[in-house]
């Protein structure tokens, strides 16, 4: 335990892909810090690719909504990142509110995670794996955006990604239809599917594989048409005989518990299947959805 010799009371709150997370105190200022310890022995190259890609976009993104990374510590077989601590993610603080979640806390929440998603993508960074395991809570309930393993830089021309990206269930269909040169447009589907989520208290498209996963959502959302998405015929994937039949459908019948028509409004431009219909995030928050909250 030589590695967390500045630290106390390690109490082990989580396992990802490449380490465990623990909460601990700093010995030095007693503040409560995250630290997310990753295993080098088992990587033949070094440190993941996923834990440099979070180190060094996280030094640049300075921001409220965003989780802090405040020091990285190594040694020969470990990494250690230190992160600010909070106390639950939107997951568990969905599964374990009573009842409904009061829609001004359901706002204030989606106001926070498109002003973190803002911020990235003015810093021109793709969170690409957006859902409530990776959004953090605290006391107050201040929201921040974390876990940034899976987020690329982007710019213009538009490079080609990786479709692998994105838990399956907020997962954009241009994505999984083998689309390639997406962007900011991904992390705004991820975010319209949390959005829903957060009222129906459960996922709002749940599937067992990308195919499945498109048909649930063109069941709900309506399959597209030349009108509403002309390249979506040009994409790999797209299988205009399995995926006919589903009619377009008003967001209120998909979502009858949404009963501000501005909030229907803002998840219909949140969930465009098609990317260039997409509402931008920066847009979103100027949504009058929004009119009452301070900006």
């Amino acid at each position: 335990m030589e590695l967390f010799s500045e630290y106390q009371d390690l109490k082990k709150i989580g396992q990802g892909t490449y380490g465990i997370v623990y909460k601990a105190k700093k010995k030095l200022t007693g503040e409560t810090v995250a630290l997310k310890d990753i295993r080098l022995e088992s990587e033949s190259d070094g440190v993941p690719p996923t834990a440099i890609r979070e180190i060094s976009l996280l030094k640049d993104l300075n921001h409220p909504n965003i989780v802090r990374l405040y020091d990285v510590i190594s040694s020969e077989k470990k990494l250690t990142l230190v992160f600010e601590y909070l106390k639950q993610d939107l997951k568990k603080y969905i599964d374990s509110t009573i009842g409904e979640i009061p829609p001004i806390q359901i706002k204030s929440f989606l106001f926070q995670i498109l002003k973190g998603i803002s911020f990235c993508h003015e810093q021109k960074v793709l969170h690409r794996d957006l859902k409530p395991q990776n959004l953090l809570i605290n006391k107050k309930g201040e929201l921040k955006l974390a876990d940034f393993g899976l987020a690329r830089t982007f710019g213009i021309p538009v490079a080609s990604f990786s479709k692998d990206v994105v838990t399956l269930w907020y997962r954009s269909p241009d994505v999984l239809l083998g689309n390639l040169r997406y962007g900011p447009a991904i992390d705004i589907w991820s975010a319209g599917c949390i959005f829903a989520e957060m009222y129906l208290k459960q996922p709002l498209f749940r599937g067992s594989n990308p195919k499945n996963q498109l048909k649930k959502i063109f069941k709900k959302l309506g399959t597209p048409t030349k009108d509403t998405w002309p390249s979506v015929y040009q994409l790999e994937d797209f299988d205009e005989k399995e995926f006919s039949g589903f009619p377009i459908r008003n967001i209120e019948e998909i979502i009858p518990k949404i009963k501000d028509q501005n909030a229907l409004d803002l998840l219909y431009r949140m969930l465009q299947c098609n990317p260039h219909r997409r509402i931008s995030a920066k847009e979103a928050l100027s949504h009058p959805y929004f009119n009452n909250m301070k900006k």
